[in-house]
Protein backbone atom coordinates (compact mmCIF):
# COMPACT_ATOMS: atom_id res chain seq x y z
CA UNK A 1 0.00 0.00 0.00
CA UNK A 2 1.24 3.40 -0.96
CA UNK A 3 0.35 6.63 0.88
CA UNK A 4 0.63 10.18 -0.41
CA UNK A 5 -0.55 13.61 0.69
CA UNK A 6 -1.98 16.03 -1.86
CA UNK A 7 -3.13 19.63 -1.63
CA UNK A 8 -5.94 19.97 -4.15
CA UNK A 9 -6.64 23.53 -5.38
CA UNK A 10 -10.35 24.28 -5.73
CA UNK A 11 -10.22 28.01 -6.43
CA UNK A 12 -10.65 27.42 -10.18
CA UNK A 13 -13.93 25.64 -9.50
CA UNK A 14 -15.36 28.78 -7.97
CA UNK A 15 -14.43 30.84 -11.00
CA UNK A 16 -15.65 28.36 -13.61
CA UNK A 17 -19.01 27.27 -12.23
CA UNK A 18 -22.27 28.83 -11.13
CA UNK A 19 -22.88 29.34 -7.43
CA UNK A 20 -25.58 26.68 -7.37
CA UNK A 21 -23.24 24.02 -8.78
CA UNK A 22 -19.95 24.63 -6.92
CA UNK A 23 -19.99 21.90 -4.27
CA UNK A 24 -20.98 19.05 -6.62
CA UNK A 25 -18.44 20.28 -9.17
CA UNK A 26 -15.74 20.37 -6.47
CA UNK A 27 -16.36 16.71 -5.64
CA UNK A 28 -15.98 15.83 -9.33
CA UNK A 29 -12.79 17.90 -9.58
CA UNK A 30 -11.30 16.13 -6.55
CA UNK A 31 -11.99 12.73 -8.11
CA UNK A 32 -10.51 13.81 -11.47
CA UNK A 33 -7.41 15.23 -9.75
CA UNK A 34 -6.84 12.02 -7.83
CA UNK A 35 -7.41 9.84 -10.90
CA UNK A 36 -4.82 11.87 -12.78
CA UNK A 37 -2.23 11.74 -10.00
CA UNK A 38 -2.71 8.20 -8.69
CA UNK A 39 -3.47 6.55 -12.05
CA UNK A 40 -6.32 4.59 -10.45
CA UNK A 41 -9.69 3.95 -12.04
CA UNK A 42 -11.74 3.90 -8.83
CA UNK A 43 -11.46 6.72 -6.27
CA UNK A 44 -13.29 6.35 -2.98
CA UNK A 45 -13.75 9.57 -0.99
CA UNK A 46 -14.19 9.51 2.77
CA UNK A 47 -17.31 11.12 4.21
CA UNK A 48 -15.16 13.76 5.94
CA UNK A 49 -14.15 15.19 2.53
CA UNK A 50 -17.78 15.53 1.53
CA UNK A 51 -18.61 17.23 4.84
CA UNK A 52 -15.71 19.67 4.44
CA UNK A 53 -16.83 20.68 0.93
CA UNK A 54 -20.46 21.13 1.99
CA UNK A 55 -19.59 22.73 5.37
CA UNK A 56 -20.49 26.30 4.35
CA UNK A 57 -23.13 25.42 1.77
CA UNK A 58 -23.30 24.78 -1.93
CA UNK A 59 -21.74 28.06 -3.08
CA UNK A 60 -18.88 28.68 -0.61
CA UNK A 61 -16.40 25.87 -1.01
CA UNK A 62 -12.88 25.98 0.47
CA UNK A 63 -10.06 27.31 -1.72
CA UNK A 64 -7.95 24.17 -1.25
CA UNK A 65 -8.18 20.88 0.56
CA UNK A 66 -5.47 18.54 1.92
CA UNK A 67 -6.04 14.85 1.35
CA UNK A 68 -4.18 11.66 2.26
CA UNK A 69 -4.51 9.00 -0.44
CA UNK A 70 -3.89 5.31 0.13
CA UNK A 71 -3.63 3.03 -2.91
CA UNK A 72 -5.23 -0.29 -1.99
CA UNK A 73 -4.87 -2.10 -5.31
CA UNK A 74 -3.60 -1.10 -8.73
CA UNK A 75 -6.95 0.42 -9.62
CA UNK A 76 -8.49 1.45 -6.25
CA UNK A 77 -7.50 4.46 -4.12
CA UNK A 78 -9.09 5.74 -0.91
CA UNK A 79 -8.89 9.43 0.06
CA UNK A 80 -9.12 10.75 3.65
CA UNK A 81 -9.26 14.39 4.78
CA UNK A 82 -6.24 15.81 6.63
CA UNK A 83 -6.60 18.61 9.21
Amino acid sequence: MEERIYTIPLRDVTNRSRTTKRAPRAIKEIKEFLKRHTKCDIIKLDNSINEKIWERGISKIPARIRVKVVKENDNVARAILLE
